[in-house]
């Protein structure tokens, strides 16, 4: 990299920036002992892979893109599964029920898989849907499985430490808990050799020079346990901050409910002798009345839905925009993020080279331009068009593609046809049901009249930009400049059933000046537009 383009990631202040410069600060500008920067995302595979994984994966992805470019320091992602966690109950949306029952209490990774006779455990099922997912959006990752670094003794230095450590990190963990969790509270889960549950008890002895402790198995019983070899797993807040001890983390977000576990986990970090990693925490996300959004509800959006409609790109532009600002996630908020994403796309290639770093398509694509060939066709036209065309065929739709985008075919512009697919989708699920056509009235008519009139002495290749123009005119020779505004509402109102709606110009340009024309005929005749000619 250039000098001069890593001085303008130095001062970039597009917030994967800053984060990337607290790595750099951190390291000293140079690699650290064990050769590169590690940068860590959690998961937790007792259910399906969700929005919130997307998010933090895609976010901490854009912090390291932006970190290369002001370091030459090697990186790592380590996506790391938590599939050592105790089954606490089974989920509602698997098959076999009644058998996961029978191995509540048992590491995930030990639980048969309920789906199929594919994995040789239920942890193992999920952790490759959550490989699929991810790679379904082309992350660059590794894959991390706490069951092999507990089992495989890659924990043990970690584990030893914190046993000789016990008594300060049960002291920094017991006024954090009720009075009736502290009695029976201990950083350490033994793995009952007898039924191989992961079991919460309080501990009768602790010798960290023989690296063991003693607890009471189920049936009453005295077992005495090396902590090593995957006989124990961490509760959570300490194994995440052993975690981050073992793997020497340096980077690592999470959401703003977390931060008093990341305050913790960072305290039993400074206890074993090692350094928290930089963190960032994120605002959570809010559903349609403004609640934040819980797995256990469903009362959010899923990748899944967001993808029946639009592009995961849009849902990337999405999580890139205002990290620390709480936003709804719902149905509502995919058109502007579609046609965020694409006027995004559209301006990158011709930045300045200092304000393409602040472009949020810039973060997506790892600075790299894309053309879409979408030829200025967003999704607010799409779902317009669906309206009017008063079809869900995209055969008849891609008729009025072509003369907008001549040439265009659903092979040859196959991203411009996803966005069709969504954007109908989108218009028979949320739009339709919604739109409310008014009939004009008084100047309105004799202004859509001229506009009709208008529109009709146009050549057939008028630009889109022409078009616009000759739309403005219109208004004007009726409407003062100040009711200019009221002039597009109406068109949107009366031709589109909308309060709001795209450039008349590029609108007309897709639709056709004649359909358009005869729309105008049909509103000032008394027709109901919400119904097909």
């Amino acid at each position: 990299m250039s000098q001069t383009d890593r001085s303008l990631a130095e001062a970039a202040r597009a917030w994967p920036f800053e984060e990337a410069r607290k790595l750099v600060a951190r390291i000293g500008g140079k690699a650290p002992a064990k050769g590169y920067v590690l940068l860590e995302t959690g998961y937790g595979p007792s259910g399906l892979p969700h929005i919130g994984t997307f998010g933090e994966v895609v976010r901490t992805t854009m912090v390291r893109q932006a970190f290369r470019r002001l370091s030459d320091v090697p990186t790592r992602l380590f996506c790391f599964s938590d599939d050592m966690d105790g089954l606490r109950k089974v989920p509602d949306n698997v098959p076999n029920k009644e058998m996961l029952a029978a191995h509540l209490g048992k590491p995930l990774t030990a639980v048969p898989d309920p789906f199929s006779n594919e994995h040789p455990s239920f942890g193992a099922a999920n952790n490759a849907r959550l490989r699929a997912f991810l790679d379904s959006f082309g992350f660059e990752y590794e894959f991390q499985s706490a069951t092999d670094w507990y089992r495989s003794g890659r924990f043990d230095r970690m584990l030893l430490t914190m046993l000789r450590h016990y008594d300060e990190v049960q002291a920094v963990m017991l006024p954090t808990l009720g009075e009736e969790r502290r009695a029976t509270y201990s950083i350490f889960l033994p793995i009952s050799p007898k039924t191989g549950r992961v079991l919460q008890v309080p501990l009768v002895k602790v010798d960290a020079d023989a690296g063991t402790i003693v607890y009471r198995d189920e049936d009453g019983t005295l077992v005495e346990t090396p902590v090593t070899g995957g006989n124990v797993k961490l509760q959570w807040k300490a194994d995440w901050a052993g975690r981050w001890f073992a793997l020497d983390v340096d980077y690592e977000m999470y959401g703003k409910d977390l931060i008093p576990s990341a305050e913790l986990s960072a305290k039993i970090v400074r206890i074993l002798g090692g350094k928290p990693p930089e963190g960032f925490n994120y605002e959570l996300f809010l559903d349609e009345e403004g609640k934040k959004i819980s797995k256990s509800k469903g009362n959010g959006l899923s990748v899944e839905e967001w993808l029946r409609y639009a592009p995961p790109e849009s849902l990337a532009l999405y999580m890139q925009q205002q990290p620390r600002r709480a936003k709804r996630l719902y149905f509502d908020v995919i058109p502007r993020a579609v046609d965020d994403y694409l006027a995004a796309v559209e301006k990158l290639p011709g930045e300045e080279p200092a304000k393409a770093l602040e472009n949020a398509a810039w973060h997506i694509h790892d600075g790299k331009p894309v053309d879409h060939h979408s030829a200025g066709v967003n999704f607010g036209m799409l779902l317009n068009l669906a309206s009017v065309a008063h079809t869900d065929s995209k055969d008849v739709l891609w008729q009025y593609l072509r003369r907008y985008v001549p040439g265009a075919t659903p092979e040859n512009a196959p991203y411009l046809d996803r966005l069709l697919t969504g954007a109908v989708a989108y218009y028979q699920d949320f739009v339709k049901a919604s739109k409310k056509f008014r009939l004009p009235a008084g100047k309105e008519r004799e202004a859509l009249q001229d506009l009709a009139d208008t529109l009709r002495g146009l050549p057939e290749d008028s630009t889109a930009e022409f078009i616009q123009n000759e739309v403005y005119e219109a208004g004007k020779r009726h409407f003062a400049q100040a009711e200019l505004r009221q002039w597009f509402k109406t068109l949107y109102e009366v031709l589109l059933g909308s309060e709001q709606g795209p450039r008349m110009g590029a609108f007309i340009k897709l639709y056709g000046r004649d359909n358009v024309v005869t729309l105008i005929e049909r509103a000032l005749a008394g027709e109901d537009l919400s119904r097909a000619a």
